[in-house]
C-alpha cells in the first residue's frame, strides 16, 4: 500500500475548519434550519456547511480521488463499482446529536482502496478531539496539539458495551447476552468507534441499519488500534455495495 502519511497534516486542517463551521452553527440557534431529507432523517445548514469545506479540501490535495460524501450527489454503481481509490466523507455524523445539542457528533473521513478503508479521520468539533488511524502505523488521538498512540483494551471479563444514544434496540441486547459484559454505555455517532479504539469500551455491536459513510472511518480507526470489525456473523464488512446501506455489525478488541 502506498504510504499516505504525507497527506495527513492537510486532512486534519480539513478537519478542523470542517469543524469550525460547525460549531458556528451549533453555537447560533438562531439561524438554524433543519430540513427533511427523503429517507426522512435531519439536514442542518451545519451538514452542508461541512460537506462544502471537506469536498474543497480534498479536491485541492495532490492526488485526486473520487469522493463519495453523504450530502453529496448520488453516484450511480454502474460509475463507481470500479473504483479502486476514493473517499468516502460524512460531513455531519449524528446530525440528531447535533440538533439535541449534547456535543456527541463528528466528520468522518476514509480513503478506501480495494472497498477497504486504509486511513480514517474522526474529529469532534465539541470536545476538540481528533482520532486518526492509518494502516500499518497505527491509530492515533490528538488533543491540544499533543498526539498519542491508542490501543484496544487487553480486558477478557467485565466487559464493556457501547451502543447508540439513539437507536439502541432489544435485539442488540439480544446479541450481546453472549458475551461477559457488565457495563453498557450510551454515545453517540461515529465515536463509539474510537472508544472501542482507544479502549474505553471493549464491543460496539449494531444491528439498525447505517450508511457506508457512517462506518468507514471509525472501522479504519478501530482496526488500526487492533479491533476487528465485521459482520454479525462474522464476515467480512464490505464497503461500495449496489447499496451504500449496511447491515448489522460488531467492532471488538481482539
Amino acid at each position: 500500500m502506498k504510504n499516505y502519511t504525507n497527506i495527513i497534516p492537510s486532512l486534519l486542517s480539513i478537519c478542523y475548519l470542517a469543524g469550525e463551521k460547525i460549531m458556528e452553527v451549533y453555537d447560533d440557534e438562531v439561524s438554524w434550519e433543519i430540513e427533511e431529507k427523503n429517507d426522512k432523517s435531519p439536514l442542518t445548514k451545519a451538514d452542508k456547511e461541512s460537506h462544502f469545506i471537506i469536498m474543497k479540501g480534498l479536491q485541492s490535495l495532490p492526488e485526486k480521488f473520487p469522493i463519495i460524501s453523504e450530502e453529496g450527489k448520488k453516484i450511480p454503481f454502474e460509475k463507481r463499482k470500479n473504483w479502486d481509490t476514493f473517499w468516502l466523507v460524512d460531513p455531519l455524523d449524528g446530525t440528531k446529536e447535533f440538533i439535541k445539542r449534547n456535543g456527541q457528533f463528528t466528520v468522518n473521513i476514509a480513503l478506501m482502496m480495494a472497498n477497504r478503508p486504509v486511513l480514517g479521520l474522526i474529529y469532534a468539533p465539541a470536545t476538540k478531539e481528533l482520532y486518526y488511524g492509518l494502516q500499518n502505523e497505527g491509530s492515533f488521538k490528538i488533543v491540544a496539539g499533543e498526539k498519542k498512540k491508542i490501543m484496544v483494551s487487553a480486558r477478557k471479563t467485565n466487559l464493556i458495551a457501547v451502543g447508540s444514544s439513539s437507536h439502541a434496540s432489544q435485539e442488540e441486547a439480544h446479541y450481546l447476552s453472549s458475551y461477559p459484559i457488565s457495563e453498557t454505555i450510551k454515545s453517540g455517532s461515529s465515536l463509539k468507534f474510537c472508544m472501542v479504539a482507544e479502549g474505553k469500551a471493549d464491543i460496539y455491536l449494531r444491528t439498525g441499519p447505517t450508511m457506508e459513510w457512517d462506518t468507514a472511518a471509525g472501522h479504519c480507526i478501530a482496526e488500526c488500534a487492533g479491533a476487528t470489525m465485521t459482520k454479525l456473523d462474522f464476515s467480512t464488512f464490505e464497503y461500495n455495495k449496489e447499496s451504500l446501506l449496511n447491515g448489522g455489525f460488531v467492532c471488538k478488541a481482539c
